[in-house]
């Protein structure tokens, strides 16, 4: 294939239709959060926060994994790069989606009230919990991100003009310091975004498990829609059972490491067994609430990570795209049963009362990220045009063997 006939891959009826749903579910969540928010405010900022932070995450996971690959150069990656580039460069819709958050005040951060420093530990804690400096570290996050995004995309866009090197060296040289940055950001960010809703609490793994379930999402996703566009040139060619595979054992890589630190964090704080640690387990053992410990421990680690440590499953795109679906699912459940108790608790033990607006902000936001997503795939070639192992996919027998 010519590189004139490559350069034109980049418009599929299957991303054209991902657009058109993710603008009518879009339409249809911001219709439901307006309905939402004039019905109960408070509630619909609470829904709103997990809703956010699982699109969000995504984003952040696709930029990730696009340092990653630069810093490794595996054949796992470059079939699905063109995928986390454009998941990373939602970012800067993201930014735009933060705003209701940003709005939302004392609805969702008990410390930004107007007698909060009457409490002795949020007054402790006042210096870094303050208002005017939360907005500053909002900002910073969205440009440190927005900026890495654009200059790794932009360095991957002219690779297909002007060729692999010294573009690619000049890549992994942003990724190396990125993925440092990146840890310390999103650390941050996680503790920002959903563990000040609970002032009094707090957990060093915190930032690692964000991390990890980043990732996992963002893997989750491109699992989906590696998938979805298999059939298409030239992916047809450069995705393989073999690129299924290494992605299905990045899947279950973070689904154990998921597990490992919620376990770990779970076990230090019990052990601990402190007055202001304990609270957080104890109003999600409670109420409704351990139903769903119990469908994570189960449905988000054990059931997957069984059905993930075949061989068989990971090699057959059929199967492995199911898993990662039904693991999509298990991400927004984490993010609820983590968020939620906590927002609704008022200090106490919440009971467990899910509403339809719970699910206003997941499609809103969801659907104009979709919309956004597959505006940006289209909008380049589906596959590095000058990786040298597109050539060699393009020269040998391709497809799935």
């Amino acid at each position: 294939m010519a590189d004139h006939e490559l350069a034109n891959q980049g418009t599929h009826p299957e991303l054209s239709s991902l657009q058109t749903r993710g603008m009518v579910i879009g339409a249809l969540g911001l219709i439901l959060c307006a309905a939402g928010y004039a019905t109960d405010a408070e509630r619909f900022f609470q829904a709103y926060l997990p809703g956010y932070l699982y699109w969000v995450a995504i984003s952040l996971g696709c930029l990730g994994w696009t340092m990653i690959h630069h810093l490794t150069d595996g054949n796992w990656g470059f079939p699905v790069r063109r995928i986390w580039e454009a998941g990373a460069r939602t970012i800067w819709l993201m930014a735009v989606l933060f705003i209701p958050i940003a709005l939302a005040g004392e609805h969702l951060y008990p410390w930004m009230a107007e007698n909060a420093l009457d409490d002795v530990i949020i007054a402790g804690k006042s210096q870094y919990l303050n208002a005017p400096f939360f907005y500053l570290r909002q900002v910073l996050y969205f440009v440190i991100w927005g900026g890495f995004a654009f200059i790794l995309t932009a360095g991957s866009f002219r690779q297909d003009q002007e060729g692999q090197e010294p573009l690619g060296a000049r890549l992994r040289l942003t990724s190396g310091p990125g993925i440092l940055i990146m840890a310390i950001t999103v650390t941050f960010s996680a503790t920002d975004w959903a563990m000040s809703i609970d002032p009094h609490w707090f957990s060093t793994i915190w930032g690692f498990l964000f991390s990890a379930s980043d990732l996992l999402a963002a893997m989750a996703f491109t699992i989906v829609l590696a998938k979805m566009l298999e059939g298409r040139r030239p992916l047809d060619k450069a995705l393989t059972h073999d690129t299924f595979h290494d992605l299905g054992n990045l899947l279950m890589a973070f689904t154990m490491l998921w597990a490992y630190l919620s376990f770990s964090q779970f076990l230090i704080i019990w052990s601990g067994n402190t007055q202001e640690e304990a609270p957080w387990y104890l109003s999600r053992m409670a109420n409704g609430w351990i139903i769903i410990s119990v469908i994570l421990i189960v449905f988000h680690f054990m059931l997957p990570f069984v059905v993930l440590l075949t061989r068989k499953t990971k090699r057959a795109p059929n199967i492995l795209v199911k898993v990662a679906i039904y693991m999509l699912l298990m991400r927004f459940v984490d993010l609820y049963w983590l968020t939620m108790p906590s927002l609704t608790g008022h200090g106490g033990h919440a009971e467990f009362h899910p509403s339809w607006i719970d699910i206003a902000p997941l499609l809103g936001v969801g659907g104009l990220w979709l919309m956004f997503f597959s505006m940006q795939l289209k909008d380049r070639p589906l596959t590095p045009l000058t990786d040298r192992r597109l050539q060699q996919a393009l020269e040998g027998t391709g497809g799935h063997h």
